[in-house]
C-alpha cells in the first residue's frame, strides 16, 4: 500500500477538484461508486506515486511498453446459479413492485490468472486503464463523461451480444428487452445532463460497438448524449461531477431507490468497481466507467466483478450467463 490510499472524503474531493481545475492544473481523479471517497493527483502527486494510467492509448505516468507480454489465462469459479438466482428473483420482485425499473445486478467471480496484476494492465487492450498499485487493475470501454469547448457529452453503454452468433448486430439491435434497457439508461443520462446543462439531447443513439477478448468478441450498444455548459464550469467541475454520481449504467433508475436495493441483493461493497476514473488536462475532461474490474484481497486471491442489467423483462439464465460472459481480457 502507498500513501494515497489515505483517500479524501466526497467533499474534500470536490473542492480539490474545483480549485484545480479552476486554476487549469491538470489532474486525475478517482471516485467511488457510492461517490464517498476518492483520491484528485496533480502532477507532482501522480508521479511520486505506483499508479499507472491509461487514457485513449496516453500513459500519464511514464510507463514503459513491455515485449512478448504472455496471453492471460483466466480460471473462473463465478458465483453459483442458484445464489444468483436468490439475488435476481429478489430484484425482480423489487421491480415489479414499482421500487425501481432497471437495477444493475452485479457480483465478484474468483479468478486464477497466470499473471499478476501489472502484467494484465499492460497487455490490456482499452481505452481507458489504471493499475492502482498492487490493489486492483481495470480496462473499461465505457466513457462516462467528456468536456470540451463548453460542451459536456456522456456516453452509455448498455445491451450486449456474443459477436460469433450469426447475426448477432440485429439480433442485438431488435432485442425488446435490450431496447428497453438502453432506452431506460438514455433518459436517465438526459436527466443527469440536464440538472448541469442545457440544450440536451441524443446526438447518436444505440450505436454498435464490437469488443475483442483474447478468447472471443462481444457487442455491445451505445449512445452519446450532450449538454451545453456555462463558461465557468471549471471552478465547479467537482460538484458537475458528483451530481451525475453514481453513473447511471451501472447503477439504475430510479437511482436511490435502486441503490438500496442493490445493497441488499449483492453480497459485498462495490468499493471502486462501478466507480468513475478521469483526467483534466488543462482544458477539457476525459473520464470512463471502472469496469472489467480485477481487484487483489489482503490474501493474494484475484476476483473479477461484472454484471448486467435486470429489468422485468430479464431472463435468469441470460442474464447469469452475460455475468460470465464479461470476465475477460482484451489482448486484441
Amino acid at each position: 500500500m502507498n500513501d494515497f490510499n489515505h483517500f479524501l472524503d466526497k467533499d474534500a474531493v470536490v473542492e480539490r477538484m474545483n480549485s484545480l481545475c479552476g486554476e487549469g492544473e491538470p489532474f486525475l481523479f478517482i471516485v467511488d461508486f457510492k461517490g464517498e471517497k476518492g483520491l484528485v493527483l496533480d502532477s507532482l502527486d501522480l508521479k511520486d506515486s505506483d499508479i499507472l494510467c491509461s487514457i485513449n492509448g496516453v500513459e500519464l505516468n511514464g510507463v514503459s511498453p513491455q515485449i512478448d507480454l504472455l496471453t492471460p489465462e483466466l480460471e473462473l469459479t463465478p458465483i453459483s446459479f442458484e445464489e444468483y438466482k436468490v439475488a435476481f428473483d429478489r430484484a425482480v420482485a423489487r421491480i415489479k413492485g414499482g421500487d425501481s425499473y432497471l437495477l444493475n445486478l452485479t457480483f465478484p467471480t474468483n479468478l486464477g490468472c497466470n499473471l499478476d496484476l501489472k502484467s494484465i494492465y499492460m497487455s490490456a487492450k482499452a481505452p481507458y486503464k489504471m493499475l492502482f498499485s498492487n490493489d486492483f487493475v481495470f480496462y473499461s470501454p465505457e466513457s462516462f463523461i467528456k468536456i470540451y469547448d463548453n460542451k459536456i457529452y456522456s456516453f452509455p453503454m448498455k445491451g450486449t451480444i456474443d459477436a460469433t452468433i450469426q447475426g448477432a448486430d440485429a439480433l442485438l439491435i431488435g432485442d425488446e428487452k435490450e431496447r428497453y434497457e438502453h432506452n431506460t439508461i438514455v433518459d436517465l443520462i438526459r436527466n443527469d445532463l440536464s440538472v448541469v446543462s442545457k440544450g440536451v439531447k441524443v446526438d447518436r443513439f444505440r450505436y454498435v460497438e464490437r469488443i475483442k477478448t483474447s478468447s472471443s468478441e462481444i457487442l455491445q450498444t451505445s449512445s452519446q448524449i450532450s449538454g451545453n455548459l456555462e463558461s465557468n464550469w471549471r471552478s465547479k467541475f467537482g460538484d458537475i461531477l458528483f451530481s451525475m454520481l453514481p453513473a447511471g449504467s451501472v447503477s439504475g433508475a430510479p437511482k436511490q431507490k435502486t441503490l438500496e436495493i442493490i445493497a441488499e441483493c449483492e453480497e459485498s461493497e462495490r468499493g471502486f468497481y462501478c466507480g468513475v476514473m478521469g483526467y483534466f488536462d488543462g482544458v477539457g475532461v476525459d473520464s470512463c466507467v471502472i469496469i472489467r474490474y480485477i481487484e487483489r484481497d489482503d490474501e493474494g486471491a484475484f476476483f473479477y466483478r461484472s454484471g448486467g442489467g435486470i429489468t422485468s423483462r430479464s431472463s435468469v439464465k441470460d442474464e447469469y450467463e452475460e455475468l460470465i460472459k464479461k470476465v475477460y481480457v482484451p489482448t486484441i
